[in-house]
């Protein structure tokens, strides 16, 4: 239990154990210097996670910080978005996107001491946040990305394969759907406006990143009120392996067969597909997402 004012602290499941491990006393004790009592939330599963943070955020704690990937990151925006409550990241996971486009530094331990000294100066600014909701009630806030296209299918084809571990389970992914790729026809709703197109790619953004350096969304930033919408039509396998790279620079909406919207509402609608936001897995299509700007008090 975190009593009020104290700055509670949500680690991420491997960020204790990962290639940051050794440092994360130091970024308790930078924490710390911030004269605020710190307190480790316990939680071993996801959803814990979440009722963790949700707890000490309506329990008083002056601040909710995070420590992990985008998926730790993802988990307490559920609990610290729309509340008013100061939220810092420590970037210690394999993808830090959200942080990074944020301007976080990337060493954990600096990025604790900027956040000491933002709670000790009450430094706080207004970030954009992106609200989702699916079938059943389902609703969610993310900060970057919500893939729904050929990354979301590899995502579920390799989160449903119990063999190989790592990586190499990604790669085999990819390999098995490209070589099924082919175009999905969705509705998409802009602010009111329906069309329907033929598509392999499909994101929604807040920020421009996902996937450790993926700029998919190259011109979305927290700050400017409304969604970013990439769209890339019936690409070939040729040209999407050819596209891949140019991924990180995101450079591949030069390409003709890609198209860049912006809206405050986003309406998805196609068969077989399964969203992912921040990495993350979330719901079937059909989603609707609301740009929900200022949502997040960020500690800076």
């Amino acid at each position: 239990m975190t009593n009020a004012g104290e700055v509670a602290v949500l680690v991420g499941p491997t960020a204790g154990r990962g290639r940051h491990s050794h440092l994360l006393d130091d970024v308790l004790t930078a924490l710390r210097a911030s004269g605020r009592d710190v307190q480790r939330l316990s939680a071993t599963t996801m959803d814990g996670a979440v009722r963790a943070g949700q707890e000490a955020v309506a329990g008083g704690a002056a601040a909710l910080v995070a420590i992990g990937g985008d998926g730790t990151v993802h988990l307490g925006l559920q609990a610290a978005a729309g509340t008013g409550v100061p939220f810092g990241i420590v970037p210690a996971g394999t993808g830090n996107d959200f942080a990074t486009e944020l301007g976080v530094p990337a060493n954990p331990v600096e990025a604790a001491k900027r956040l000491s000294d933002a709670l000790v100066a009450d430094r706080t600014r207004p970030i954009d946040l992106a609200r989702m909701s699916g079938p059943d009630g389902y609703e969610r806030w993310f900060g970057a990305v919500l893939g729904a296209g050929f990354d979301a299918i590899v995502n579920e084809r390799a989160n449903a394969m119990r063999w190989p571990k790592g990586p190499r389970r990604y790669d085999i992914a990819i390999f098995a759907e490209l070589i099924r790729l082919r175009p999905r026809r969705y509705r998409v709703v802009l602010d009111g406006e329906a069309m329907e197109v033929d598509a392999v790619l499909v994101a929604v953004a807040n920020t421009a990143s996902y996937g450790g350096g993926m700029r998919m969304c190259p011109a979305a930033t927290a700050d400017d009120g409304v969604l970013d919408v990439v769209v890339g039509g019936p690409i070939s396998r040729t040209t999407l392996l050819r596209l891949q790279p140019r991924v990180y620079k995101g450079t591949h909406v030069q390409h003709p067969m890609v198209t860049e919207y912006r809206a405050s509402q986003v309406e998805l609608v196609a068969d077989g597909i399964t969203a992912y936001v921040d990495g993350e897995r979330a719901c079937p299509l059909p989603v609707t997402v609301n740009a929900a700007p200022a949502a997040l008090t960020l500690l800076t």
